[in-house]
C-alpha cells in the first residue's frame, strides 16, 4: 500500500493509513456506486469524506476516506477496522486496470475518459453485502427499493462503529438475516418472493464470499456462481459482481433505463438489451467500463415513457 497503519486497540481511536495510489483516483467517481440510494444508512458522504461500514470477516467496521490531493486518507473503527483498513487499495481500483481499454474509436467516450482519469472500478470483497440489496431492488422502482433497504439495515444493523454521522447502521450479517421473521419483511414492504431469495442466498453467504480471491470464481464464473441460486438472474448477478468483484464486463442484463442510455450515448438512439449487447460486443472484457463512462457522460435520451409505478407491498 506505500503507507504505515497506525494500530491502536482503545475502542475509541481507530486504525489509520494513508494510501498513494499510483495513479489518480477520484472517490466520488469511483465510489459513487456504494449508495443505494439517498436513504443508505450504510453509506454517508460528508463534504470530501465518504463514510462507510461493512459488516467484515472480523465482525463490523466503519471506515472513513478523505482526498488528500494525491493521496487518500482512510480512518477505520471496529472489530473489523484492520480488515476494512487492508482493503483499501483495492477497493479504490488498485487491481482495475483501464490500460487495455481504446475508446479511441468513440469521440464522447474518449472525452468522458479524458475528463475523469480518476475514475476506478472499486472492489468491496463482501459479496452479501452487495447481492442483498440488489434483490430487494429486484422488479420494483429504484425509490422503492433504497426505502426498503433502508428500514431493513436500520431495524435490523448494527449501529456503527467509532464517531460515524448519526443514523449510520452495518448491514445485518447472514445470520441475523435469517432469523427475520416473514412480518418484518412485510412491514419493511419486501414481498414473500424477494424475502425467499435474500433468505436463500443468506443460508450459503459463506460460499459466496470465497469467490473472493479465488482467481478461478473471479468475473464471469463469480457471476455464473451466482445465477445458480434461486432467484438470482443476470441483472442481480451483475450489479454484485460489479460492487464485490470489480468486474469489468458485468453488464447489468435487464435494467429498466440502461440500454435506452447506452444505445443514446453511443449512436443517438434508444435500444433493448439485444441492441445494448451488440454495441458494447467491440470492448467485450471491458464492457462495465464502458457504460460507467456512459453514465458518467451525463447523456440521456428524452423521457417518453411513463414512470414506473411505486408498489407499496405493506399494504398487501
Amino acid at each position: 500500500m506505500g503507507a504505515e497503519v497506525v494500530v491502536d486497540a482503545s475502542a475509541t481511536s481507530p486504525l489509520t493509513t494513508r494510501y498513494a495510489p499510483r495513479d489518480p483516483v477520484d472517490l466520488a467517481a469511483t465510489l459513487a456506486p456504494l449508495a443505494r440510494g439517498p436513504y443508505d444508512p450504510t453509506t454517508r458522504w460528508d463534504g470530501g469524506s465518504l463514510w462507510r461500514t461493512f459488516h467484515t470477516p472480523d465482525g463490523p467496521a466503519t471506515l472513513r476516506l478523505s482526498d488528500g490531493r494525491g493521496v487518500v486518507d482512510a480512518a477505520a473503527w471496529g472489530p473489523g477496522a484492520e480488515w476494512a483498513i487492508d482493503g483499501v487499495p483495492e477497493l479504490l481500483g488498485a487491481r482495475d486496470d483501464w490500460s487495455g481499454l481504446d475508446v479511441r474509436r468513440h469521440r464522447l467516450l474518449a472525452e468522458v475518459r479524458r475528463r475523469t482519469p480518476g475514475m476506478r472500478l472499486m472492489r468491496t470483497r463482501r459479496v452479501f453485502e452487495s447481492l442483498m440489496p440488489a434483490i430487494i431492488e429486484q422488479r420494483v422502482t429504484s425509490i422503492d427499493a433504497y426505502r426498503c433497504w433502508s428500514r431493513v439495515v436500520t431495524r435490523f444493523g448494527e449501529s456503527a462503529p467509532g464517531p460515524a454521522p448519526g443514523g449510520m447502521r452495518v448491514c445485518p450479517d447472514p445470520a441475523r438475516v435469517r432469523g427475520i421473521p416473514s412480518w418484518q419483511w412485510h412491514v419493511a414492504g419486501i414481498d414473500p418472493g424477494r424475502a425467499r431469495t435474500v433468505l436463500g442466498v443468506a443460508a450459503v453467504a459463506a460460499t459466496l464470499e470465497r469467490t473472493v480471491g479465488d482467481e478461478r470464481a473471479e468475473g464471469g464464473a463469480a457471476r455464473a456462481a451466482l445465477r445458480s441460486l434461486p432467484g438470482i438472474g443476470v441483472w442481480t448477478a451483475a450489479e454484485t459482481a460489479q460492487r464485490a468483484h470489480g468486474d469489468p464486463d458485468a453488464v447489468s442484463v435487464g435494467d429498466y433505463g440502461l440500454p435506452g442510455i447506452v444505445g443514446y450515448a453511443l449512436t443517438g438512439r434508444a435500444v433493448d438489451d439485444d441492441g445494448m449487447l451488440d454495441l458494447l460486443e467491440p470492448w467485450r472484457g471491458q464492457r462495465q467500463r464502458v457504460v460507467r463512462l456512459v453514465l458518467a457522460s451525463g447523456v440521456m435520451p428524452p423521457r417518453r415513457a411513463p414512470r414506473a409505478r411505486i408498489e407499496d407491498h405493506r399494504r398487501r
